[in-house]
């Protein structure tokens, strides 16, 4: 054997060691590519369902919203009555009703003052007095 024949033998097997030491790296990743790709799969076949029970339950909400949202204009609704209620009480009855308070409080005022002026006898039973003096 020449020596170059046993240089080729030496770097035909460092390229052997060289191939086996880069196969094993490589069937790792090809393990680990596997892997991940059931998982992947796992996780596409669990997120159905998931997404289901998701739809349903944004059904059952509008469904809510749909109702919630009947009450607010019931609620609309009854609120303007009252406002129509109220401004017609207002319209009818507020005038009479601010006249004859203020009736009954300058009558029950004019009372008292009566009443006073009798007990106290009165400022024109003293004017008379005076005059007769």
């Amino acid at each position: 054997m020449s020596a170059g024949q046993v240089a080729a033998l030496i770097a035909a097997g460092a390229f052997v060691v060289l191939v086996v030491l880069l196969a094993i790296p490589l069937v790792k990743l090809g393990r680990t590519l596997d892997e991940a790709t059931i998982a992947i799969r796992k996780t596409h076949e669990g997120g159905a369902p998931l997404l289901d029970g998701a739809n349903t339950t944004l059904v059952q909400v509008n469904t809510q919203l749909e109702r919630v949202d009947g009450i607010t204009s019931n609620a609309r609704a009854v609120s303007g009555n009252v406002s129509a209620l109220t401004s017609l009480f207002t319209a009818t009855m507020g005038g009479p009703l601010v006249k004859t308070a203020a009736l009954s409080y300058g009558v029950s005022k004019a009372i008292k003052a009566r009443r006073e002026a009798k007990v106290a006898g009165g400022p024109r039973g003293r004017r008379r007095g005076r005059r007769r003096r």
